[in-house]
This record gives structure tokens, sequence and C-alpha cells, in this order.
């Protein structure tokens, strides 16, 4: 019995820090600029108030990042992750094309 918990506790120490550090590698990853070939592609724009309305007729005023189901940070972070941009971080204020609202 003692073995598997030390096993336990072994792994999950593990497994604790492998998320830190992930976690913080994240943090340090760059951030998406709007001249980003991709970034342009979506329309992202790192202040939601400064989308193109008549280009993309899909925003609407209270959408942006931090409130998108993408969103991989909680909706107070600055910036996090967003599957769109790969290694790279939205703001949380930000909006592209491809939003969709959180459940």
């Amino acid at each position: 019995m003692k073995s598997s918990r030390r096993t336990f506790l072994i792994t999950s120490i593990g497994v604790a820090s492998t998320f830190a550090l992930s976690r913080q590698a994240f943090a340090d990853a760059p951030q998406v600029a709007e001249t980003d070939p991709t970034a342009q592609a979506l329309g992202y724009k790192a202040d939601a108030s400064k989308v193109d309305k008549a280009k993309f007729a899909k925003y609407a005023a209270g959408q942006d990042c931090g409130n998108c189901s993408f969103y991989q940070g909680k909706p107070t972070d600055a910036y996090a992750g967003c599957p769109m941009f790969a290694g790279k971080q939205v703001a949380s204020k930000g909006w592209c094309s491809a939003y969709n609202k959180k459940a």
C-alpha cells in the first residue's frame, strides 16, 4: 500500500510541475500581431471596438476573445492562447471572425 501511495504522490507532483511549466511557457508566447497573415484572414483586432463592421457583419458589440469558446484563459486574463493562432496569444478584448460565444 505504501508503494502505491508513494507512486501516486510522485506521479501527481510530476504532472503538476509539468502543467505549471507548460502554462508558464505559454504565458511567454508572443502576442498575435494584427499584421499576421492568419490574423488578417480572420479579421483579428486586438481591440474589438475597432472591427470593420462593414467587412465583418457577424461582429456584434459585446463579442470579444475573453468570452469566446476558443479562448484558453480566464476572461480576466489580458492575453491567452487560441487554437486559431497556434503558439500565440490573443487579447481578451480582441475579436476575430472565428468568434463562438462561450456556453
